[in-house]
């Protein structure tokens, strides 16, 4: 009789072992199912990842996807490149003009039209500013963005200069911003959110023999700034001034080689910018990761003005 309650343990002892056997085997094939499929879902994710155009940081998603830019001036020199380089990171842009449609045109073109859209606006003109963001908001739902480029020059000596020059160059290079700021900070402090850059000069940093008014006019865009970055802040808004320097532009080529020499005795870094330098910094400030910065003037030129 012990005999065979031994021999009745011995076999459920076999078989309880047997059955432990079993689920191990059974775990350990689960365990390598699951392993490969994660390794594979991986490889598609890397896949994938590679497939979708990347941002400067690596990101899949550019910087300004969904974003709606308003970029003043943009036909030509700093204002074509910002344009230019918003919509690479991934903004939809308004090349606004003035004088040439044409080029404007040539800017969208580059762009791609599904990306760009050229709109005539004399941004010295309250009514005409108010007209272009309302008509911008109304086609597009939202305006994320407004970079003020736009500016004209009119240079000579003070003793010289003419009230019509003085007024010319403030009403585009000062009173342009404010029209435009004016507009869009209704739509900005409804969303909660919105972009400010405002292209400065290091002639309003420094001040410029022979250009009173430009210097002047650039000079209140830092004052302008610096107030509107104040006034929205609690919104989310930000607002911040761009100071190029010497930047090869069309408007820079006219210039005599013994002023190019002069100019160049300024600039520690013994060279001057280019567009894409005042570009990409504006794609920064414009984007998400410039979201703790506001009420700013960085400079961009060479070390003219430290």
């Amino acid at each position: 009789m012990r005999n065979r309650i031994n021999r009745m343990k011995t076999y459920r002892m076999q078989e309880q072992a047997s059955s432990a056997k079993l689920i191990f085997i059974g775990l350990r094939l689960v365990s390598v199912k699951v392993l490969n499929r994660y390794r594979k879902t991986q490889e598609l994710r890397v896949i994938k990842k590679d497939s979708v155009p990347q941002d400067a940081a690596g990101k899949g998603k550019r910087m300004l996807t969904g974003k709606v830019a308003l970029v003043t001036g943009a036909g030509r020199g700093i204002g074509r490149e910002i344009a230019k380089t918003l919509a690479r990171d991934g903004a939809f842009v308004v090349v606004n003009y003035n004088g040439s449609k044409e080029r404007a045109e040539e800017v969208v073109s580059e762009i791609g039209a599904k990306h760009a859209v050229a709109v005539r606006c004399d941004v010295s003109d309250f009514a005409a500013c108010g007209e272009m963001v309302n008509g911008i908001v109304k086609e597009y739902g939202h305006l994320d963005i407004l970079v003020n480029n736009a500016g004209i020059t009119r240079d000579g000596l003070i003793m010289k200069m003419s009230e019509e020059d003085f007024d010319a160059v403030v009403a585009t290079n000062l009173k342009g911003a404010f029209h435009t700021i004016r507009h869009a900070s209704r739509t900005f402090l409804k969303q909660r959110a919105g972009r400010i850059i405002n292209i400065s000069s290091v002639s309003g940093v420094m001040g410029n023999a022979g250009q009173a008014n430009y210097s002047a006019s650039k000079a209140g865009i830092i004052g302008l700034t610096k107030s509107v970055a104040r006034e929205l802040a609690s919104r989310g808004i930000t607002c911040n001034a761009v100071a190029p320097g010497f930047i090869e532009t069309e408007m820079t080529d006219v210039m005599t080689d013994a002023a190019k020499e002069a100019v160049m005795s300024q600039i520690p870094l013994q060279r001057t910018g280019k567009t894409t330098d005042i570009a990409e910094l504006v794609a920064f400030l414009a984007s998400d990761r410039a979201s703790y910065i506001t009420g700013q003037v960085i400079s961009v030129d060479g070390g003219m003005h430290m």
